[in-house]
């Protein structure tokens, strides 16, 4: 039976989400890539006993994780009832809806009818009443998005969630729906983005500078970039990458050898800074108090255990930064 550990919360920073009264571990598990029905359940236990163990209480889901879609779903609620149950108090538990999850018209996107079915089959799957945020997983042009924004307040007022969140929104976007769930008094307060070092999309479009006008967090997904950002591809393409056995994440053209070079090029002021690579670009994407965590996965516990590791991380010099923005091509 496993038994938390007593120490779980001492190392571990926990940062306020936007205005709100919510707190979440400057680090949070994603369990988007090795929670599916191809893992191996043992391993998947022990990462979430390694996680819980070093204080990240938040466990972040979408409908469609898996493979097989909702099997992400079905095996951390497995762990939940055998194991993680007496702490469901202490845990954030986030799922999504947006992305296709059943055929025919109402299995995808923004509707009242599909998020409010989508959440109810993922409460099945993981055995729980409510989730502590319930995130619409893009943006969808099709729907009006005051019935989306209605559904969110819905959900939440139906107690099967506590917070609402938006994920891959732009910042014109983000006014917009901030505007009609302020006024449905709608308890919205996070945004979930990918952001990185190579992905500066959300500086881009609006969504950063949204997120600060409105109070709102962000949680940044991807910020390793697909494990480009890790030692993994210093020395080129390792012959068992997930480029070259899953094509579902990222893709041979995307390690071209400009690329490489760059990577070789980040990797040397991580060195500088006495750190990995990997610990360096989870510290970039946390370097100016706006980001309130970021999303990792991982396949072993020793990665989470590594990646927990910025939190001790010093903060970036000017000329640090200058540095990485040069490198990337931002200068």
């Amino acid at each position: 039976m496993y038994a938390a550990d007593g120490k779980r919360y001492d190392k571990m920073k926990y940062n306020r989400c936007g205005k709100s009264g919510l707190k979440l571990p400057e680090v949070s598990f994603g369990l988007w890539h090795n929670f599916g029905d191809t893992a191996v359940y043992e391993n998947m236990r022990q990462m979430c006993f390694t996680a819980f163990d070093n204080g990240i209480t938040h466990f972040d889901l979408a409908n469609n994780y898996g493979p097989a879609p909702g099997s992400a779903e079905s095996n951390f609620g497995k762990i939940l009832k055998e194991d993680l149950h007496p702490y469901r108090d202490e845990l954030i538990i986030s799922t999504k809806a947006g992305y296709t999850m059943w055929d025919g018209p109402y299995g995808d996107f923004g509707s009242r009818k599909y998020l409010i079915a989508s959440l109810d089959q993922s409460l099945k799957r993981m055995g729980l009443e409510y989730v502590d945020i319930f995130y619409h997983h893009r943006m969808d042009k099709e729907t009006p998005l005051e019935e989306t924004m209605g559904a969110l307040s819905q959900i939440v007022r139906s107690g099967k969630a506590i917070y609402a969140g938006l994920s891959n929104y732009d910042g014109e976007t983000l006014h917009k729906a901030c505007s009609i769930l302020e006024e449905l008094k709608c308890p919205f307060i996070i945004n979930q983005n990918r952001y990185s070092i190579f992905d500066r999309t959300i500086e881009q479009n609006g969504l950063k500078e949204a997120a600060v006008e409105e109070g709102k967090g962000i949680i940044a997904f991807s910020p390793l970039a697909q494990g480009m950002l890790t030692d993994r591809y210093l020395k080129g393409i390792p012959s068992d990458s997930r480029v070259m056995t899953d094509g579902r994440f990222l893709k041979e053209g995307q390690l071209s050898e400009e690329k490489l070079m760059k990577i070789r090029a980040l990797n040397e002021i991580a060195k500088e800074r006495g750190e990995s690579l990997a610990r360096m670009a989870l510290k970039w994407v946390l370097k100016d108090d706006v980001v309130t965590s970021v999303l990792v996965g991982a396949s072993k516990p020793e990665q989470l255990v590594e990646n927990i590791k910025v939190i001790e991380s010093a903060g970036f010099t000017e000329e640090e930064l200058q540095k990485i923005d040069e490198i990337v091509g931002l200068e």
